[in-house]
Protein backbone atom coordinates (compact mmCIF):
# COMPACT_ATOMS: atom_id res chain seq x y z
CA UNK A 1 0.00 0.00 0.00
CA UNK A 2 0.89 3.69 -0.24
CA UNK A 3 1.46 6.21 2.40
CA UNK A 4 -1.75 6.76 4.24
CA UNK A 5 -2.78 10.52 5.01
CA UNK A 6 -0.51 11.11 8.11
CA UNK A 7 -2.53 12.87 11.09
CA UNK A 8 -0.28 15.30 13.31
CA UNK A 9 -1.97 13.98 16.19
CA UNK A 10 -0.82 10.27 15.84
CA UNK A 11 2.34 8.31 16.68
CA UNK A 12 3.67 5.81 14.28
CA UNK A 13 5.70 2.99 14.42
CA UNK A 14 7.43 0.40 12.88
CA UNK A 15 4.35 -1.54 12.41
CA UNK A 16 2.75 1.72 10.42
CA UNK A 17 6.01 2.25 8.41
CA UNK A 18 6.80 -1.16 7.38
CA UNK A 19 3.03 -0.98 5.10
CA UNK A 20 4.53 2.32 3.85
CA UNK A 21 5.46 1.96 -0.04
CA UNK A 22 5.34 5.07 -1.76
CA UNK A 23 8.64 5.17 -3.40
CA UNK A 24 9.86 7.78 -1.09
CA UNK A 25 12.63 7.10 1.90
CA UNK A 26 11.17 8.00 5.30
CA UNK A 27 12.63 8.30 9.11
CA UNK A 28 10.13 8.09 12.37
CA UNK A 29 11.43 10.64 14.86
CA UNK A 30 9.48 9.95 18.10
CA UNK A 31 6.55 8.15 16.11
CA UNK A 32 6.62 11.32 13.71
CA UNK A 33 7.34 10.46 9.91
CA UNK A 34 9.98 12.72 8.52
CA UNK A 35 10.13 13.06 4.68
CA UNK A 36 14.15 12.09 2.64
CA UNK A 37 13.44 14.23 0.15
CA UNK A 38 15.45 15.75 -2.19
CA UNK A 39 17.98 12.72 -2.51
CA UNK A 40 21.51 13.28 -2.04
CA UNK A 41 23.58 16.09 -4.54
CA UNK A 42 27.00 15.10 -5.47
CA UNK A 43 29.19 16.04 -3.28
CA UNK A 44 27.28 14.04 -0.22
CA UNK A 45 28.09 10.91 -2.81
CA UNK A 46 31.55 11.65 -3.23
CA UNK A 47 32.06 12.20 0.44
CA UNK A 48 30.07 9.00 1.46
CA UNK A 49 31.87 6.94 -1.55
CA UNK A 50 35.18 7.91 -0.14
CA UNK A 51 34.22 7.05 3.69
CA UNK A 52 32.89 3.86 3.06
CA UNK A 53 36.42 2.56 1.19
CA UNK A 54 38.56 3.88 4.34
CA UNK A 55 36.27 2.08 6.83
CA UNK A 56 35.62 -0.81 4.51
CA UNK A 57 39.01 -1.74 3.85
CA UNK A 58 39.58 -1.39 7.98
CA UNK A 59 36.90 -3.54 9.29
CA UNK A 60 37.73 -6.37 6.12
CA UNK A 61 37.53 -9.88 7.74
CA UNK A 62 36.77 -8.45 11.63
CA UNK A 63 33.50 -8.64 13.91
CA UNK A 64 32.18 -5.08 12.94
CA UNK A 65 30.33 -4.63 9.91
CA UNK A 66 29.48 -1.08 7.80
CA UNK A 67 26.71 -0.23 6.60
CA UNK A 68 25.08 2.88 4.67
CA UNK A 69 21.54 4.44 3.67
CA UNK A 70 19.35 3.02 2.61
CA UNK A 71 18.72 0.78 5.46
CA UNK A 72 16.20 1.39 8.48
CA UNK A 73 18.14 1.20 12.11
CA UNK A 74 15.39 0.80 14.39
CA UNK A 75 16.42 2.24 18.03
CA UNK A 76 13.95 0.64 20.59
CA UNK A 77 13.07 1.01 24.29
CA UNK A 78 14.50 -1.13 26.45
CA UNK A 79 11.77 -4.44 25.89
CA UNK A 80 10.23 -2.89 22.97
CA UNK A 81 9.08 -5.32 20.06
CA UNK A 82 10.04 -4.37 16.65
CA UNK A 83 6.61 -3.50 15.57
CA UNK A 84 6.13 -0.68 18.35
CA UNK A 85 9.63 1.00 17.51
CA UNK A 86 9.17 4.70 17.40
CA UNK A 87 11.98 6.22 16.38
CA UNK A 88 13.70 4.80 12.30
CA UNK A 89 16.80 6.10 11.11
CA UNK A 90 18.88 5.45 7.80
CA UNK A 91 22.13 7.16 8.56
CA UNK A 92 24.50 7.99 6.00
CA UNK A 93 27.20 5.42 7.29
CA UNK A 94 26.88 3.53 10.40
CA UNK A 95 29.29 0.66 12.07
CA UNK A 96 27.58 -2.58 14.35
CA UNK A 97 29.77 -4.61 16.14
CA UNK A 98 27.10 -6.50 18.08
CA UNK A 99 26.08 -9.61 15.05
CA UNK A 100 22.80 -10.17 17.06
CA UNK A 101 21.58 -6.46 16.39
CA UNK A 102 22.29 -7.52 12.41
CA UNK A 103 18.40 -8.47 11.04
CA UNK A 104 17.35 -9.66 7.78
CA UNK A 105 15.33 -6.59 6.71
CA UNK A 106 16.92 -3.98 9.64
CA UNK A 107 19.07 -3.42 12.19
CA UNK A 108 17.84 -3.32 15.77
CA UNK A 109 19.33 -1.40 18.31
CA UNK A 110 21.87 1.39 18.53
CA UNK A 111 25.00 1.02 16.24
CA UNK A 112 28.37 2.14 17.88
CA UNK A 113 29.52 4.97 14.96
CA UNK A 114 27.38 6.78 12.85
CA UNK A 115 28.37 9.43 10.44
CA UNK A 116 25.33 11.75 8.65
CA UNK A 117 26.74 13.88 6.00
CA UNK A 118 24.69 17.45 6.47
CA UNK A 119 23.21 18.98 3.41
CA UNK A 120 20.42 21.83 3.71
CA UNK A 121 17.59 19.82 3.73
CA UNK A 122 19.34 17.93 7.02
CA UNK A 123 21.22 20.35 8.50
CA UNK A 124 19.11 20.87 11.16
CA UNK A 125 17.33 17.44 12.13
CA UNK A 126 21.03 15.77 11.61
CA UNK A 127 22.45 18.38 14.20
CA UNK A 128 19.34 18.72 16.48
CA UNK A 129 17.02 15.61 16.51
CA UNK A 130 18.88 12.99 15.19
CA UNK A 131 21.73 13.82 17.80
CA UNK A 132 19.37 13.21 20.56
CA UNK A 133 17.72 10.04 19.57
CA UNK A 134 21.52 8.66 19.02
CA UNK A 135 21.85 9.82 22.42
CA UNK A 136 19.21 8.32 23.80
CA UNK A 137 19.83 5.30 22.31
CA UNK A 138 23.94 4.68 23.16
CA UNK A 139 25.45 5.60 19.73
CA UNK A 140 29.16 5.91 21.43
CA UNK A 141 30.40 8.01 18.85
CA UNK A 142 28.47 10.87 16.45
CA UNK A 143 30.47 12.72 13.31
CA UNK A 144 28.25 15.11 11.38
CA UNK A 145 30.57 15.76 8.20
CA UNK A 146 29.59 19.31 6.86
CA UNK A 147 30.74 19.75 3.25
CA UNK A 148 30.04 23.24 3.08
CA UNK A 149 33.35 23.95 5.98
CA UNK A 150 35.30 20.94 4.99
CA UNK A 151 34.73 20.07 8.62
CA UNK A 152 34.20 16.85 10.87
CA UNK A 153 32.09 17.50 13.99
CA UNK A 154 33.17 14.19 16.54
CA UNK A 155 30.72 13.81 19.11
CA UNK A 156 31.09 10.60 21.95
CA UNK A 157 28.79 9.34 24.26
CA UNK A 158 30.31 10.91 27.47
CA UNK A 159 28.03 9.83 30.93
CA UNK A 160 24.99 9.10 28.57
CA UNK A 161 25.56 12.52 26.52
CA UNK A 162 27.13 13.08 23.14
CA UNK A 163 29.71 15.69 23.82
CA UNK A 164 31.09 17.49 21.50
CA UNK A 165 34.75 16.40 21.14
CA UNK A 166 36.09 18.44 18.66
CA UNK A 167 35.93 19.65 15.25
CA UNK A 168 38.53 18.82 12.71
CA UNK A 169 39.21 20.04 9.05
CA UNK A 170 41.28 18.96 6.52
CA UNK A 171 44.57 18.97 7.83
CA UNK A 172 43.83 17.23 10.63
CA UNK A 173 43.99 12.91 11.44
CA UNK A 174 40.84 12.21 12.74
CA UNK A 175 40.63 8.67 15.50
CA UNK A 176 37.67 6.57 15.29
CA UNK A 177 37.38 5.62 19.31
CA UNK A 178 35.08 2.76 18.98
CA UNK A 179 37.04 1.07 16.43
CA UNK A 180 40.91 1.29 17.82
CA UNK A 181 43.43 1.51 15.20
CA UNK A 182 41.36 3.02 12.53
CA UNK A 183 43.12 6.16 12.00
CA UNK A 184 42.23 8.25 8.71
CA UNK A 185 43.09 11.68 7.48
CA UNK A 186 39.96 14.35 7.18
CA UNK A 187 41.49 15.40 3.86
CA UNK A 188 41.15 11.54 2.56
CA UNK A 189 37.70 12.31 2.21
CA UNK A 190 36.44 15.96 2.68
CA UNK A 191 36.02 18.53 -0.12
CA UNK A 192 39.47 19.88 -1.10
CA UNK A 193 37.57 23.41 -0.84
CA UNK A 194 34.71 24.66 0.81
CA UNK A 195 31.10 24.33 -1.51
CA UNK A 196 27.64 25.94 -1.91
CA UNK A 197 28.66 28.16 1.56
CA UNK A 198 26.32 30.81 0.89
CA UNK A 199 23.23 28.61 -0.17
CA UNK A 200 24.56 26.62 3.13
CA UNK A 201 25.51 29.42 5.57
CA UNK A 202 22.40 30.92 6.97
CA UNK A 203 20.55 27.05 7.53
CA UNK A 204 24.00 25.78 9.16
CA UNK A 205 24.46 28.45 11.50
CA UNK A 206 20.88 28.47 12.80
CA UNK A 207 20.93 24.59 13.18
CA UNK A 208 23.53 25.34 15.79
CA UNK A 209 21.95 26.97 17.95
CA UNK A 210 20.60 24.73 20.26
Amino acid sequence: MGLPELKSDRVYTYADYALWDDGQRWELIDGVPCAMTPGPGTMHQKILSRLSLLVGNFLQNGPCQMFFAPCDVLLPEEGMADEDVKDILQPDLFVVCDPHKVKEKFIFGAPDWVVEILSPSTAKKDQQQKRRVYEKAGVKEYWIVCPVYATVSVFRLIAGRLELQQTFDGADEIEVTVLPGLKMSAADFLPPVKCFKEEFDEIYQNARRI
